[in-house]
């Protein structure tokens, strides 16, 4: 019956095409010359069609002029097509947009679960500061980040194995995530652990950056590979803010899963997916249009004052190309007016 219905559709769209194409094309001598005064209007041209990517955001028509400035897609990247050995081109993914995530089963903050812990697990260098690094979630996420006293790798309940081609340690990250459950605070929205230890999602894969719950409110973090000394590489001059900037892309984009954003596949965006250190040094440190819309839909901020904080704070710590951004889209969302940056 399906099928039916579907090629009378096909047949019914058919043959009015020819109908018109047959009236339009009759070969007989008319009965009179044309009139030379005589014009004809041009057939309406057709709409561009709406690509994918900008579909996603979702209608803003009925939001405040605010708020449609902070979901335009002008400015921002699309997602390039992807290199043979990036996360696209190895893992395909189902794309989510707006209406999407309205419709899954994910995780919003309460009045009672309103608050963001990292969890230091092991020996913590100095590769990115904590407290750097809860300011930054505390400004991109808008809601409160407390740091828990930190807690030794062997009190943590996860398989670990030797890397064969590091030869170093990892933690088998589901099982952590497993531990940080039976853990989590009363008035925890999410719990992220974050390590110096190395981290693999499974026996066949070499490693993983991060892993978290899309329900289960808990992530965890490496920095392992975010320093030259794990590969036994000199640290080059400044390599502290490439290992905080690492470090920023990897908990940001972690947490964002715990609030139920699965990858980005739209823009060239935070959320994105990465499968090796290069392709994730490429992405930028904000997310895209479809995914802040997201994030303001399950949080309520005000998106112009959350990229003032944005600014602050990755102006203090030296990465400028990121406050610039910031600071460019509060100016755009609360007046109109684009700045260069």
């Amino acid at each position: 019956m399906t099928r039916s219905l579907a090629a009378l559709a096909i047949c019914g769209f058919s043959a009015a095409l020819g109908t018109a194409c047959d009236s339009g094309q009759r070969r007989r001598e008319p009965l009179e010359k044309p009139n030379p005064a005589v014009t004809h209007a041009a057939p309406a041209a057709r709409p561009k069609p709406v690509p994918a990517r900008v579909a996603a955001i979702g209608d803003t028509a009925a939001l405040a002029p605010d708020l449609r400035r902070a979901f335009d897609e002008t400015g921002f990247e699309p997602m390039p097509e992807p290199g043979p050995e990036d996360w696209l081109a190895r893992h395909p993914e189902k794309p989510q947009s707006f209406e999407d995530y309205l419709r899954a089963d994910r995780n919003v903050p309460t009045p009672q679960r309103n608050v963001i812990y990292l969890l230091p697990v092991g020996r913590f260098a100095a590769t990115a500061p904590l407290t750097d690094l809860a300011t930054i979630v505390h400004a991109f996420f808008t809601i409160d980040v407390k740091t828990l006293p930190p807690v030794n790798v062997g009190d943590v309940t996860a398989k670990t194995r030797i890397n064969e081609y590091t030869k170093k340690r990892q933690l088998l990250a589901p099982e952590l995530l497993g531990w940080l459950k039976q853990r989590l605070p009363d008035d925890a929205f999410g719990l992220v652990a974050v390590t110096t230890e190395d981290l693999y999602p499974d026996p066949s894969w070499n490693f993983v950056f991060g892993m978290a719950s899309l329900k289960e409110r808990v992530g965890v973090q490496s920095f392992a590979r975010q320093d030259p000394a794990f590969f036994g590489e000199p640290r080059p001059a400044g390599w502290q803010m490439l290992a905080r900037r690492r470090a920023t892309w990897t908990l940001v984009h972690e947490i964002s899963h715990m609030f139920g954003l699965t990858h980005c596949t739209y823009w060239r965006c935070v959320v994105a997916g990465s499968n090796h250190q290069e392709e994730a040094d490429r992405s930028p440190l904000h997310v895209c249009p479809v995914c802040l819309r997201k994030l303001y839909s399950a949080i309520k901020f005000d998106p112009a004052a959350r990229e003032d904080a944005l600014a602050a704070v990755f102006g203090r710590l030296g990465i400028n190309d990121e406050a610039a951004w910031s600071a460019a889209r509060a100016t755009w969302i609360r007046q109109g007016v684009r700045m260069a940056r």
